[in-house]
């Protein structure tokens, strides 16, 4: 099956509304009941072409090293088959809901017509690999990114530090910036240049509304403007009106941006008419699920990547944060972003591709997944048995130090080490580079009081428990495994007047577990290894060696070298 149901739900007459999560593997949609929150059914669909970044499915060429793209047709299926699945399985009656609310990993930007067609699908263009969206861990950017960075610094471009120094090879503009210098004839074709949170609410209401949350921090625009013309095109001429494509009304997050048109309607088995929330971002969505709007609560999610987000009544300068925007959370609270290009994703590399077959066949004989089971041979030792520091940079690093040519590093293996060593070992990885990010708010004057965690990883209590010790700080979990897709549900809720604002409709419908986890024993013992793991992040990070970036850099030649025809090599 597609979809995989939750039964049970409600048949009584109260209001409910939809929220959907579209993720980086998956988009899944839940029914939520408007007076508390209640969860009563979901579905999930697989996305058929998952991240494409290996080879192009219309031709089968082979894509160079850090791309990863995707097919809009895989996120119209979820709307397809995910939505009217958690109808079903909710009980509830259609009638019933009064809204629909979505969220989106970012900056997943894709270039479209002025209709809103992906040229992906224009005629002739499923050929070119610049013509589809470019999801959020698309690196391939950084050389346009290093440039963005270096002129704004040299012209003293005010909205520089308001990114903490750096824009992200994962944001729109460095991407948008490589499709123009490698392929102009996309480029040119592009009337738009729309996020996918963006686009999905289009396909629901038949509005393009631009969503505040990727506008500010995947965007660029500061202070009601984008970066200048002028400054655009001393990037690259043909840059200058950059700003043109992104042009649009900008939707304020938990408003509507319409309402669902009947085509909608019928795709997904909803009620015509009802409010479609502006679009938002995975992470940010989720900060009313979790209760985590106050300033001072610092909420991570935890999937395939971790995005740090919190509120603040303060505006600074945090070194290496992803931006800051006024209401990017909540409304009347600056809102910050960190985060961790992989986290998720490296456990997964490693069960995949590092693991020997005799584990594999341990997990399936303890009746276990492989994850479950190197945990629960790793967390057997006490900390630093192991005799590892891990770098968590395997897709490249993107707070504090904003560097997608970084490159994972074990330190301490011997003839000895065993798999689940090097698992807990980049398990840890993780927790210190989020203790990094916390120590970097902290010293620039935005405090973490209160720490908070959402997302998948949270089914592994030894990795929790870590992080606690780690952190040295309690940990407070979300009580929903869906908290992005509850996230937008209240956003949803919003959108259709039953509550005032985010905050509010989170106090109702938002469920958490405070101090879910609390440091222990071992935070001591994870002090001295941090320290080793500081040392390393910053003699590798800050320009003790540069050669992560030189095998990056000898990696993509190669690479480059081998696709090209006989001819040419020659």
């Amino acid at each position: 099956m597609d979809a995989q149901s939750q039964p049970g739900g409600s048949t009584a007459p109260d209001q409910h509304v939809i929220g959907v999560d579209f993720g980086t593997l998956s988009g899944r949609a839940v029914v939520v009941r408007v007076s508390d929150g209640a969860e009563l059914g979901t579905a999930v669909h697989e996305y058929a072409n998952a991240v494409i970044d290996d080879r192009l499915p219309a031709t089968g060429e082979r894509l160079p090293p850090e791309w990863a793209l995707q097919e809009p047709n895989d996120w119209l299926e979820v709307l397809r088959r995910a939505v009217p699945a958690a109808v079903r399985a909710s009980g509830v009656d259609p009638n019933s809901i009064i809204a629909i609310g979505t969220d989106f990993t970012a900056s997943t930007p894709m270039p479209v017509t002025a209709e809103g067609s992906p040229l992906c699908r224009v005629g002739g263009l499923a050929q070119r690999p610049h013509a589809y969206p470019k999801l959020w861990k698309h690196h391939a950017a950084q050389s346009q990114a290093d440039r963005i960075n270096a002129l704004a610094a040299e012209r003293g471009e005010p909205w520089l530090a308001r990114y903490g120094g750096a824009i992200s090879s994962e944001w729109e503009f460095a991407k948008a910036l490589q499709i123009l210098e490698e392929d102009p004839e996309v480029y040119a074709m592009t009337d738009r240049w729309v996020e996918a949170a963006d686009w999905i609410v289009w396909q629901l209401c038949g509005r393009y509304v631009r969503n505040a949350c990727t506008a500010g921090y995947k965007g660029i625009l500061q202070d009601g403007a984008y970066p200048s013309p002028e400054y655009l095109g001393a990037l690259n001429p043909g840059f200058a009106d950059f700003a043109d494509k992104l042009d649009a009304e900008i939707g304020q997050l938990g408003s509507a941006a319409g309402t669902l048109t009947a085509e909608a309607a019928a795709l997904t088995g909803l009620p015509a008419g009802i409010p479609v929330a502006v679009g938002n971002v995975d992470a940010h969505v989720t900060a009313p699920a979790a209760k985590a709007t106050a300033p001072g609560d610092m909420l991570a999610i935890m999937g395939t990547s971790t995005c740090h987000v919190m509120s603040s009544e303060t505006l600074t300068e945090v070194p290496g944060m992803c931006g800051v925007v006024d209401g990017g959370i909540v409304a009347g609270l600056w809102g910050y972003e960190a985060g961790q290009s992989g986290v998720g994703d490296i456990l997964a590399w490693y069960v995949a591709n590092q693991v020997p077959p005799a584990l594999h066949e341990g997990a399936r004989a303890a009746g276990r997944s492989v994850h479950e089971h190197l945990t629960e041979l790793a967390w057997a030792e006490p900390v630093g048995a192991h005799g590892l520091i891990a770098l968590d940079w395997l897709g490249g690093n993107r707070s504090v130090l904003v560097d997608a040519s970084l490159s994972g590093l074990v330190v301490g293996t011997t003839i000895t080490t065993r798999p689940e060593e090097l698992y807990r070992a980049l398990v840890e990885a993780t927790a210190f580079g989020t203790r990094v990010i916390v120590e970097a708010f902290n010293g620039a004057g935005v405090p973490v009081e209160r720490f908070f965690a959402a997302g998948g990883l949270l089914k592994n209590r030894h990795l929790m428990q870590t992080y606690a010790d780690v952190l040295g700080m309690p940990i407070s979990v979300i009580a929903s495994e869906q908290g992005p897709a509850l996230g937008s549900a209240i956003h949803a809720a919003v959108a259709a007047g039953a509550y005032p604002d985010t905050v509010t409709a989170g106090e109702a419908m938002g469920n958490v577990e405070h101090d879910a986890y609390v440091p222990g024993p071992d935070r001591e013992a994870y002090d001295a290894l941090y320290r080793e793991y500081l040392a390393l992040h910053d003699y590798f990070g800050r320009g003790g060696s540069e050669v992560m970036r030189r095998l990056k850099a000898i990696k993509r030649a190669a690479r480059v070298a081998s696709t090209e025809p006989a001819e040419v090599r020659a």
